[in-house]
């Protein structure tokens, strides 16, 4: 297995990762538990990050003389149907704009094609000290290239 399909791929959209749901996804009632989700999509975004070539360790030590770092500030998340152990989950990550300090990513999940969750997810760009710097131009353009969108700017 190349390690390009362990991170999923970069689609006209954004970004595309396939999960199974295993057992320890799921709680006493064999539906995957509601913070598992949380993880799918984490791990959607970070090889997001990978295939587009940008590296969070290398960025908060590397990346300039403040350093660059990405936290969740906030998600919105739609719960509409559960996953179960065994299903196959698509995660897909869109970049619906990069600018300022932050950028706006929206997540969903299917099955089959059935959507499962909807997320919103609101980064926010910090330096090493933990405080709100500027996303470097060239990664804002990274972000909104991967879905062939005309760059927007967070106000």
């Amino acid at each position: 297995m190349s390690l390009i399909s362990l991170a999923g791929e970069l689609t006209e959209n954004g970004h595309r990762l396939v999960q199974r749901v295993y057992y320890e996804d799921t709680d006493f009632s064999g539906v995957v538990y509601h913070a598992r989700y949380l993880h799918f999509m984490e791990r959607a975004r970070t090889d997001y990050l990978r295939l587009l070539g940008v590296e969070q360790a290398s960025l908060a030590i590397e990346g300039d003389t403040e350093g660059l770092v990405f936290v969740v500030h906030r998600m919105e998340i739609d719960f509409k149907m559960p996953a179960r152990m065994d299903d196959i989950l698509t995660i897909e990550t869109t970049t619906e704009k990069a600018g300022g300090a932050k950028m706006v990513l929206k997540q969903e999940i299917r099955r089959d094609g059935v959507l499962l969750i909807a997320a919103k997810v609101i980064i926010a760009v910090i330096n090493g000290q933990g405080r709100p710097r500027r996303l470097p131009e060239a990664l804002a353009i990274k972000f909104l290239a991967a879905g062939h969108k005309v760059p927007t700017r967070v106000e």
